[in-house]
């Protein structure tokens, strides 16, 4: 699946990557939307000015474990944050609660740990169908949200912990469509 940035191409150009090393994690769970995801966010990364030197493409079986991989790669000095995909699709039963709880206390936990930020790139949706839109198709594409959140995230940390008196507004994080 090809990744859709029309809408947030704009946005590339407000963040720079340059200089940022940025870890991604793809769970291999529903790999036709984790790929699509995963190119949208190298996609926002380079286009950001990001080298494709400085990406850390590793791979998780599943999105419950991205948060071990999420920690293991956040841990490292020399990575600057972290973009974790995947894909939760609603099933018969509320297992798909659990996972996505899991996930979601997980990452902000590893994020709290190391002080890295963690990108929430997890789709959760009722239908394929719903994810495929979001993974590159007509909703766009989560992974470069994910990235761009990312690559936000890192300079406003990096501002602050250099003694910046003010830290300016972000235009990712103003003008995205949620």
């Amino acid at each position: 699946m090809k990744s859709n940035n029309t809408e947030n191409s704009n946005h590339a150009n407000a963040i720079s990557a340059r200089g940022l090393r940025i870890g991604i994690i793809e769970s291999d769970y529903h790999q036709e939307i984790c790929a699509g995801l995963s190119a949208g966010a190298v996609d926002a990364f380079l286009n950001a000015g990001g080298d494709s030197q400085n990406i850390v493409h590793v791979h998780s079986p599943g999105s419950y474990e991205l948060v071990a991989i999420a920690l293991a790669l956040a841990e490292r000095s020399d990575i600057d944050a972290v973009v974790a995909l995947g894909c939760v699709l609603t099933g018969e039963t509320s297992h798909d609660r659990y996972i996505c709880d899991a996930v979601a206390n997980g990452l902000i936990n590893a994020t709290i740990r190391t002080g890295k930020p963690i990108a929430f790139g997890v789709l959760t949706c009722i239908t394929i169908e719903q994810a495929r839109a979001r993974a590159g198709g007509s909703k766009g594409n989560k992974g470069v949200e994910a990235m761009h959140a990312a690559i936000s995230a890192t300079r406003t940390t990096q501002e602050i912990r250099a003694g910046s008196k003010s830290v300016p507004r972000n235009a990712v994080a103003v003008g995205m469509k949620r």
